[in-house]
């Protein structure tokens, strides 16, 4: 390696992030995960050393041969060396593709571990986490800070061993070559290692700042690029302002940029400088020393090829603490995420619903939706501490009990409480006090997989994934043949869109579903819910895409999917609750009237003011 080349690996290895603390558990927790690499690690560290002193030895048979021209020794002497010197070659080249192949099978198969260990563990996260967090900086944890965990293996361990080694080796043979020489090169040492740190800290700075910006202007395009973002921004006739703001982004991206390639220019070429001057002096003085007789000519030759050898790993091992500290901010960035507790767990005894017709019962149940602190953490939500304080009681002592079989239709003002209803019945959150119900038992001692196959949700969004419709549509069932999904498509009165279909079933809808119509996307949502075919459904809204026709298709396909099953349906529409068995009322967070849609009527309460200003029309 160049001196150069070392300033340049030197500069990217102080440009880690320093800002940041790590726990004080994380190393020993690094290690526990590094367990079940220990015979990669050992391999990849010995042939680290050995590449190592191979890279010693060359610069030692270099001024061999110089010492044997000068001699005038025979020419067999000097083409042996040659010949061991290419052999060292060779075998240094097949070295260092071993150490290239363990460290990419080392780094890679950690990233593979983290990853799917984070993907895995966000998935059991509740709603709440969703709702506060940004995507875009949970990707990052997947992916920058899991690559940045990556090079604590394949990277910095690799080049604690390797330099170790060589700075040794490389002293050894320098002192023993000339002791003189080699402490006055030292003496520009730390010439050497303090325009590093200064340059490295500021350059750390830079990049930090230049990753927020990158960070900001990305989620723009994320969200801009997006079929609805788009759409909203065609709507609004806001083309132009995007640009500007978007160039504005871009221009202080650029600007940074610009400074941190003058940075570190500047670092490079004054660390360069130096190299050359230890360079001009090894060559000066060893020269001096040469021709008084007091050492060989391959001797200085040794030394000016050693000295890139020296200066290289000092520099490294002098800033090894960065390196780590940085990989160690990664890890504690990426376990962040994976001890961030799901609130919605299986409890140690959790158990299967027994087979049989399914009752939901709501038994005095309060509720309020968690605080930030408790499920997210301030990095996800770019602030700069969670909001602590718990929320306000949005459920009060809700009572009601669906017999098995029967529909359940909930009413009310928007935001009074009706899908926040829904979703502890889902158990997409837990309540606060008293219980939910599922023949008899508290949906919190049931397994979640056992919940999620009893109780299917329809939403009013219909979303779908950028997928085929096969796709889907399985989501619910994957077991699912070909003739189940077409029975399920045919009653929810969508089969004749989709045979239209050039893929049919192998058709992609888009992001969101957006190639399909907002009508069609429902139904594809209530079709997956026929295939499901759960004993416990909830629809929140599930009609309020649909015009009339398609509304009239669907609610008969409905009445034939609700057939002796449990149902809770949230609307706004009177034709989707009036044949419920009981409607219920719901005005901030309180059940305030229960009844038929004619009791209710004939009450000339809050339902029936409902249905004047709502229903009538």
């Amino acid at each position: 390696m160049s001196m150069e080349s070392a300033a340049w690996h030197s500069l990217w290895k102080l440009s880690g992030d320093k800002g940041k603390a790590y726990a004080s558990t994380t190393p020993k927790r690094v290690l526990g995960f590094a367990a079940g690499y220990k015979s990669r690690l050992l391999v990849f560290v010995l042939f680290s050393i050995l590449a190592a002193v191979l890279a010693v030895i060359t610069p030692v048979l270099a001024g061999r041969v110089v010492d044997e021209i000068v001699a005038q020794s025979g020419i067999r002497i000097i083409i042996n060396l040659a010949l061991i010197m290419a052999v060292i070659a060779i075998l240094d080249s097949v070295v260092s593709v071993v150490v290239r192949w363990f460290s990419s099978r080392l780094g890679e198969g950690i990233i593979y571990d983290l990853r799917t260990a984070v993907f895995e563990h966000v998935q059991k996260m509740p709603v709440a986490f969703f709702s506060r967090t940004r995507t875009g900086a949970l990707v990052s944890r997947l992916n920058n800070d899991v690559i940045g965990a990556q090079s604590a293996f394949a990277g910095t361990l690799s080049g604690l061993v390797s330099n170790t080694v060589a700075l040794i080796l490389t002293a050894a043979v320098m002192f023993t070559t000339s002791w003189q020489v080699t402490l006055i090169a030292l003496v520009l040492l730390p010439i050497f290692l303090l325009p590093a740190r200064h340059f490295g800290k500021s350059v750390a700075l830079l990049r930090r700042e230049s990753a927020e910006l990158n960070a900001t202007m990305g989620n723009q395009m994320t969200e801009r690029f997006s079929a609805p973002g788009a759409t909203l921004i065609k709507l609004f006739g806001r083309p132009k302002d995007e640009s500007e703001q978007f160039a504005l982004r871009a221009g202080k991206v650029r600007d940074i940029g610009v400074k941190m390639a003058m940075r570190q220019f500047y670092f490079v070429a004054a660390l360069t400088l130096v190299a050359a001057l230890a360079l001009a002096l090894v060559y000066g003085l060893g020269g001096m020393y040469a021709v008084r007789g007091d050492l060989a000519a391959g001797d200085v030759v040794v030394l000016g090829m050693l000295l890139t050898r020296l200066y290289t790993p000092l520099t490294a091992l002098a800033n090894a603490r960065v390196e780590i500290t940085s990989a160690l901010v990664s890890f504690d960035r990426v376990f962040e995420v994976l001890d961030l507790e799901p609130l919605i767990a299986d409890a140690p005894n959790a158990r299967a619903l027994d087979a049989g017709p399914v009752s939901v019962k709501f038994n005095q149940v309060n509720f309020s939706y968690p605080s930030a602190d408790k499920v997210s953490l301030a990095s996800l939500e770019e602030v700069a501490v969670l909001d602590t304080r718990g929320g306000e009681e949005v459920l009060h002592d809700i009572n009601f009990e669906i017999p098995a079989g029967q529909t359940f239709a909930l009413v009310g003002s928007s935001g009074a409480g009706k899908s926040t209803i829904a979703s502890l019945l889902a158990r997409l959150y837990d309540v606060d006090s008293g219980s939910v119900e599922l023949a008899g038992v508290d949906i919190r001692q049931l397994k979640l997989g056992s919940l999620r196959s009893t109780v299917s949700m329809v939403t009013q969004d219909g979303h779908l994934f950028h997928e085929s419709i096969r796709s889907n549509l399985t989501l619910a069932r994957p077991e699912a043949t070909e003739e189940q999904i077409w029975e399920a498509l045919e009653r929810a009165r969508l089969k004749p869109v989709i045979q239209s279909l050039p893929d049919g079933l192998d058709t992609v809808v888009g992001e969101r579903g957006y190639r399909l119509s907002g009508g069609e996307r429902q139904r594809m949502t209530i079709a997956r819910l026929l295939l499901a075919a759960p004993q416990v459904v909830i629809l929140d809204e599930a009609t309020a895409a649909l015009d009339s026709a398609n509304e009239a298709a669907v609610q008969a396909a409905l009445g034939e999917a609700l057939e002796n099953r449990t149902a809770l349906i949230i609307a706004h529409r009177l034709s989707t609750i009036r044949s419920a068995n009981q409607i219920l009322v719901v005005e901030g967070g309180r059940i305030i009237e229960r009844g038929t849609h004619s009791e209710l009527l004939a009450s000339g309460g809050r339902y029936s003011e409902l249905y004047e200003t709502q229903f009538a029309q």
